[in-house]
């Protein structure tokens, strides 16, 4: 990781940040592309013919760089506005048969989670948890065996991160995306991407589900607001938008008329109108200067190698329970801590040092989050800022 990077986000040049999974940290570049295209759209007139062009051309262009990201075709791709909007809005365009059953593991956010069970109880489906949480020993294996005991014939929808957020743990999709496609039904696969989009190498890993949602503002350090999901061809084909807009449809004109098809027969079906254009290239900035600094598998040991430094420091604490029972691949570090009630205020006490981590609420414990951006004076600062609180 070059100090470039890091000069770039003001975000990290008064505080030590660890929270890269709730909000990443804007780069400057970023916002002055944002506040450029922001003017260029007023030169041009909001709202005129010579402004589409530009607005259909940036649109374009984000698609294209999320598919590469993606590893998909752009015609795959929709625009969100974050994570909550691209999970919920092409769950509810689901068809649903009378004794279908959604499936959710037990280490989702509560916003995905209270969406499904509205859902269910909307459709009368029922509602199943398939229980992550008491398992010890997270492996590939381990995850399939306990799937399948979940997984029957009226299985409809599963629900699953790709990285959990609380656990940290990497899910695997090819495998659960075999086992799913050896029922009858084929049920969906519906993917959270909050923690895996610029924290992983994703691209050849979300053509193994049916919906794939992003957001621009953690890992990737872009711009709050703008999220997308990849959807796939049979999704596509046997689902409905759940809210229609201009965007949706494939011609405005003669709408007061019949037709048998309304909307685009593509990812487009499920956006809906007006959105924010300047935040299209921030996160393009944001996409390619984290790129440019540090990509691919380099970027993989970098952040494996400082999470998996903060573990073992963290191991040597005899007070620090640590959640997993070994490194793992990639940036999230989450722990508890003995004889800490308040955790809010353990966070509280940090952030007076300026060093900034977060508390996940379920299960409750402590989460960090590594980046490329993290230091080892980082991680050794904050290590040394633990015991002084707790021993």
């Amino acid at each position: 990781m070059s100090d470039s990077l890091r000069s770039q986000m003001p975000g990290l040049k008064n505080k030590f940040y660890f929270n890269y999974g709730g909000q990443g940290p804007l780069p400057s570049q970023s916002l002055n592309e944002i506040t450029k295209s922001w003017q260029k759209i007023q030169e041009l007139g909001p709202f005129t013919s010579n402004v589409w062009p530009y607005i259909n051309k940036e649109i374009i262009k984000t698609k294209q760089k999320l598919a590469e990201q993606f590893g998909v075709k752009p015609k795959y791709i929709s625009l969100s506005e974050n994570i909550s909007t691209g999970m919920i809005l092409p769950l509810w365009g689901i068809n649903i048969d009378r004794g279908d059953e959604l499936l959710i593991s037990d280490c989702e956010h509560p916003g995905v989670v209270a969406a499904s069970r509205e859902f269910c109880r909307r459709n009368n489906l029922k509602f199943r948890i398939f229980p992550i949480q008491k398992i010890k020993f997270l492996d590939k294996k381990v995850i399939i065996n306990e799937l399948e005991k979940y997984i029957n014939k009226d299985t409809k929808i599963l629900i699953i991160s790709h990285i959990l957020w609380n656990f940290g743990y990497e899910m695997p999709l090819k495998e659960i995306s075999i086992e799913l496609n050896r029922l009858q039904k084929k049920p969906f696969l519906l993917v959270d991407g909050a923690q895996s989009f610029g924290h992983i190498e994703i691209n050849e890993k979300v053509k193994f589900s049916d919906v794939y949602a992003v957001t621009s503002h953690k890992w990737a350090c872009g711009p709050e607001g703008l999220g997308a999901f990849y959807v796939s061809e049979r999704f596509i084909k046997n689902s409905n938008p759940t809210i229609v807009g201009w965007k949706s449809l494939k011609r405005e004109q003669g709408i007061y008329e019949p037709h048998e098809n309304l909307f685009h027969n593509d990812a487009r079906k499920f956006e809906i109108a007006t959105s924010c254009i300047p935040l299209l290239t921030g996160l393009r900035q944001s996409i390619s200067l984290i790129e440019k600094d540090c990509s691919g598998f380099k970027k993989h040991n970098l952040i494996t190698s400082m999470s998996n430094k903060l573990w073992n420091h963290l191991k040597e604490i005899d007070k620090v329970n640590l959640i997993m029972n070994n490194p793992i691949q990639n940036g999230i570090v989450s722990f508890d801590i003995k004889d800490i009630d308040d955790k809010n205020n353990f966070v509280y006490k940090l952030g007076l040092k300026n060093i900034w981590i977060r508390v996940i609420e379920d299960p409750q414990w402590f989460r960090v989050c590594i980046h490329q951006m993290t230091t080892e004076d980082e991680i050794e600062l904050l290590v040394d800022e633990i015991k002084s609180i707790i021993l």
